[in-house]
């Protein structure tokens, strides 16, 4: 399983992160590296370096992984219809448990949804719902978040704290285990149901100039009693850290 953030939104996430920008009709290119702690079992962290692409428009933007439409966009209010790429898969081989190499692949897929964020002198809220498109899981994934900013010369902090909803569908499709699977690999027969996962993030953001930056993010996510319990999870929580540098044009 490998996952790059999307916005830390998510991200959703996955998923993103490449901040958005400050002004429309702004790109930006960068480079970074994500690492992430997994919660299948005897399954190794992988450094994943990835090119960071991004565009702010008026109407349109991409992030990386994700890419949306504003629905409604001033100085307060996003309002967007986005499709972004999760990562999350799970690969028998790559687990060195000889029960988990019995069990059959789980794949990644493109969500699809809509996404709120409200900004305000007070903090941020952002919030934001995703269908499965490709009917990999026919899941749902649900995400509700606050965030405050606030920046010491050239340096701004963002921490922030959530909660994720997954839908059964989904987390039978990553966490379950069939009939079939547990006889062919002496693990328990597992049916999951729709579990909240709370969160803390914190993002760090240094502008070296109007045209350099670099960040560091991190998120802590508290996994649910129906993913906890899965024969095939060995973890109560799952971890990201990235780091990167970026241009802005």
């Amino acid at each position: 399983m490998r996952s790059s953030n999307v916005f830390l939104s998510s991200c959703v996430l996955g998923m993103v992160l490449v901040a958005p920008a400050a002004n429309a009709d702004t790109w930006s290119l960068g480079a970074s590296a994500a690492i992430e702690m997994y919660p299948y079992k005897e399954v190794d962290n992988d450094v994943l370096p990835f090119p960071m692409i991004g565009y702010e428009g008026d109407n349109f933007f991409f992030r990386g992984a994700v890419a949306g439409t504003y629905l409604w966009k001033d100085a307060e209010n996003q309002l967007s219809l986005d499709v972004y790429y999760s990562p999350l898969h799970f690969r028998p081989s790559k687990s060195d448990d000889h029960q988990m190499k019995q069990l059959d692949k789980r794949r990644s897929t493109m969500m699809g949804g809509i996404g709120y964020k409200h900004i305000a002198d007070w903090g941020i809220l952002r919030t934001s719902i995703a269908a499965d498109m490709l009917n990999t899981s026919n899941g749902l994934r649900a995400e509700g978040a606050y965030l405050y900013a606030f920046n010491i010369d050239n340096l701004k902090l963002t921490p922030g704290v959530g909660v994720s909803w997954y839908s059964s569908n989904f987390n039978d499709y990553y966490y379950g285990i069939s009939g079939h699977e547990s006889r062919r690999s002496g693990l328990e027969q597992y049916n999951a149901g729709s579990s909240w996962s709370p969160y803390a993030e914190l993002t760090a953001n240094y502008r070296f100039n109007p045209n350099w930056s670099a960040f560091a993010t991190g998120r802590y996510t508290r996994l649910d009693s129906e993913v906890k319990d899965s024969p095939m999870v060995d973890k109560s929580y799952t971890a990201l850290i990235a780091t990167g540098i970026t241009y802005t044009f």
